[in-house]
């Protein structure tokens, strides 16, 4: 006698709220059928479910999201680079105490104490009303740059799967990896471990419309920002063996439109704004627009803003960051939010008088292509890379010389220079990392950044 389990699976939600009515009701929906039918129902979250681009995620950094979270009945989720890095380890360390869902996730370790985080579990087993043990391993990518400024030690899948395996061996008949590692790291896997039976991946944002059979194993997938919902069909025979297995993906556009979504949606933008809007920070004296294609007092600004808190005085930032205006008048978070809704951090680059020359030259080089150059990812909220604009740094095109604080560079000596974190991770300037020694500065995103040197320019009791 076979039995039928469904694998109900969402990932990389990031905020997109305007979706969650829709996604909402299709899990329900799919979970009562399923076990009407007498299916086996698991429902999983892959990670990346928070992303502070959304003010209510922001507000509440993420808080609300596990509410939203909490209503679908999830077995399992874990987390994305967006729930590890986009927020603090104290912020983490409170996202998921509200949560009525169990969090798994093996490779990442608190540095100070060496301990598994105990808001997750290792892994999870679930044991069917036929007997059939599914073990839940889940995996988050490990950028091993990043994690340990946030007071995390993440390892690689490489590293601690075989691990895994040596310790369940004999608990479990199926085992399913929750990837937030990437489509290329899921067909590694794959390969390498053809007894797994189902890869769910996340992370790279990749659709499988009807998954893929790797080496016996199979991939699935469900895209980004819940535009899919994913379902995985298994048969599993007397013997508590996977016999059949099949995915596929439902377009979340496809689903019906109820009359009270619009309303529940504006709600959480609304709420959200509301809570930023209360906490005002500043009280500019005029008006500031921004200009992506041309050097703008915005951006001047924002250069202030980099170089006070990294202790330089030279700066680079592109015009494209700024996403609105700064308001004349009192200055709040919601202002703040939606004039730098990315997801960055300021960097600290030293650099030789050589090497900084190769820097500017390289950007300078660039300057035409990125002015209108549509970016995405690498924590980047907006549209366009736009205008180069720098801080006690002067480029003359005819001779390709460069003066720093109004003197010709000096070759031999060292400069620091303030930038973001995402000019690591575009290919344009190769210097960075090529010749450059790097501090990410990881307290705080940009606008956090900007927002605290509002405070002390322009102070509210003024």
């Amino acid at each position: 006698m076979s039995e039928q389990v469904t694998i109900l699976h969402t990932n990389d939600l990031h905020s997109h709220f305007e979706h969650w009515p829709r996604i909402r009701r299709y899990l329900l929906t799919q979970q009562a059928t399923q076990q009407a039918a007498g299916h086996s129902v698991l429902t999983l979250d892959l990670g990346d479910a928070v992303d502070r681009a959304h003010p209510l995620s922001e507000a509440t950094r993420g808080q609300a999201n596990v509410q939203l979270l909490n209503q679908i009945g999830y077995d399992a989720a874990t987390i994305g680079n967006n729930e590890g890095l986009g927020l603090t380890h104290q912020e983490l360390d409170r996202l998921y105490q509200a949560a009525n869902f169990d969090v798994v996730l093996d490779n990442l370790v608190d540095t100070q104490s060496g301990d598994q985080p105990d808001w997750a579990l290792p892994a999870k087993i679930i044991t069917t009303s036929t007997g059939t043990r599914i073990l839940l391993f889940a995996f988050t990518a490990p950028f091993i740059l990043t994690y340990p400024l946030n007071g995390w030690t993440p390892a690689t899948v490489k590293a601690r799967l075989p691990q895994l395996l040596q310790q369940y061996a004999g608990q479990y008949d199926v085992l399913v990896i929750m990837s937030h590692l990437g489509i290329n790291v899921d067909r590694w896997l794959a390969k390498h471990y053809p007894a797994i039976d189902v890869i769910i991946g996340s992370h790279t944002h990749h659709l499988l419309v009807n998954g893929e059979n790797d080496h016996g194993v199979l991939v699935a997938a469900a895209g980004k920002f819940g535009e899919y919902v994913g379902k995985i069909s298994l048969t599993i025979n007397a013997e508590h063996h996977v016999i059949a297995s099949q995915a596929q993906t439902v377009a979340t556009a496809s689903l019906p439109v109820m009359p009270t979504d619009a309303t529940e949606i504006a709600q959480w933008q609304a709420d959200g704004e509301h809570l930023l809007s209360q906490q005002v920070i500043a009280k500019s004296p005029r008006q500031l627009k921004p200009h992506w294609h041309h050097r703008s007092e915005l951006t001047a600004l924002g250069l202030q803003a980099i170089t006070s808190y990294a202790g330089t005085d030279l700066g680079m930032l592109n015009g494209g960051l700024f996403m609105r205006d700064l308001p004349a008048g009192p200055v709040n978070l919601n202002d703040l939010h939606t004039m730098l809704p990315h997801a960055m951090h300021v960097i600290r680059v030293t650099l030789s008088g050589q090497e900084l020359w190769r820097l500017v030259y390289e950007m300078e080089l660039a300057r035409p292509f990125l002015n209108k150059y549509q970016i995405h990812g690498m924590g980047f909220r907006g549209q366009v890379f736009g205008y180069i604009q720098y801080q006690g740094l002067k480029w003359h095109h005819h001779t390709h010389t460069l003066d720093v604080l109004g003197q010709p560079v000096d070759y031999q000596q060292h400069y620091q220079i303030a930038l973001l974190d995402h000019h690591l991770f575009i290919p344009f300037f190769p210097t960075l990392t090529i010749g450059g020694q790097t501090e990410i500065l990881f307290k705080a995103f940009l606008r956090t950044v900007v927002g605290d040197y509002l405070a002390t320019q322009w102070p509210l009791d003024n």
